[in-house]
């Protein structure tokens, strides 16, 4: 479990600094949201593939296309690095195209953010994002909670793997002066990226605090509202999650989250893969076995809505983005 937490921490830690440094190159050299040490054995891996296949590359309104010669093995190794390189909603877009004799690798960089371009279904409105001076680059999620929770005034919100705070701001703003929101981060450098939009936004109302989600630092019966932007999946003990959102809950209280399931059963190797994990794929659970999670938390009124299908280059099983909600 240990080794679960670490890889989460080191990929959101990279994606925070990221944030705080916006702006890749395109250059295979910078792998999107990857530690320095995994970064290192990726230029490796990359280096590999091209000196024997490499055939051209160009880079053009930050947008890089390499291409290779094809063959099975080179189409092999593409295909499990581009898979390797994307995470649901990181911040650049992979793509590999196979036309025949040549196998095309093509880099998007910055406008390729996943809830910039709705790959998990993230709809934050222009008006929303104006509200609290921040675009949708701060959000990493996979819907928009705001959609859900159906936040009233003067209200305590908190939100679970908060990262740069999108919705925690967009939460205060809603709940007014009287009311309050909390988000809950295990990295650092999230919330040194989170404390900045909120100085940036103006906005008093909210706090950052540093926990893990299994361990909320709030007391019993403290909190209306519960939300959560495609974070749930990646925690190794989603029990006690839930049971700490439950907690945390009055009664009456809503839970309402934007999260990543699967729909069909993934491999074996898939499951057990660190990356996988982190990259929000291995760590999801069918809709059935969430909803009895919850359940056994001690929710009702359980309603979960597939929003969209995400299939997986090269990987069996299927995975999607949904909206679900609970009540306390």
């Amino acid at each position: 479990m240990s080794e679960l937490i670490d890889a989460v921490r080191e990929r959101y830690a990279a994606k925070a600094l990221q944030m705080a440094r916006p702006g890749v190159t395109g250059s295979l050299d910078l792998s999107c949201g990857l530690t320095e040490a995994e970064r290192t054995e990726r230029r490796v891996e990359w280096r590999a593939i091209d000196d024997t296949a490499l055939v051209d590359r160009v880079e053009s309104g930050g947008t890089v296309t390499s291409t290779y010669l094809s063959s099975p093995a080179t189409r092999a190794e593409l295909t499990r690095l581009v898979q390797a390189e994307r995470v649901c909603c990181g911040t650049a877009g992979w793509a590999l195209r196979d036309d025949g004799d040549r196998l095309r690798v093509t880099v998007q960089a910055e406008s390729a953010t996943c809830c910039g371009d709705d790959c998990c279904g993230a709809t934050y409105s222009s008006d929303e994002l104006a509200s609290v001076g921040i675009t949708a680059r701060a959000s990493l999620g996979c819907g928009n909670p705001m959609l859900l929770a159906d936040l009233r005034s003067g209200e305590t919100v908190l939100d679970l793997g908060s990262g740069a705070g999108l919705d925690v701001l967009l939460s205060a703003r809603r709940v007014g002066p009287g009311g309050h929101a909390y988000g809950v981060d295990m990295t650092d450098e999230m919330l040194a990226v989170a404390r900045e939009n909120q100085a940036k936004a103006g906005v008093a109302n909210a706090s950052s605090l540093k926990a893990t989600i299994e361990a909320i630092p709030l007391p019993d019966a403290s909190v209306d509202v519960v939300i959560s932007n495609c974070v749930i999946n990646l925690a190794a003990d989603k029990q006690a999650v839930l049971r700490e959102a439950r907690r945390v809950l009055r009664p009456g209280g809503r839970f309402a989250v934007a999260d990543m399931v699967a729909l069909a059963e993934l491999p074996a190797d898939v499951k057990r893969s660190l990356d996988q994990w982190a990259g929000c794929v291995a760590g999801t659970i069918s809709v059935d076995e969430y909803a009895a999670a919850l359940r056994d938390a001690g929710f009702n009124g359980i309603a979960v809505e597939v929003t969209r299908e995400v299939r997986l280059e090269g990987v069996d099983g299927a995975i999607a983005s949904a909206y679900i909600r609970a009540t306390a």
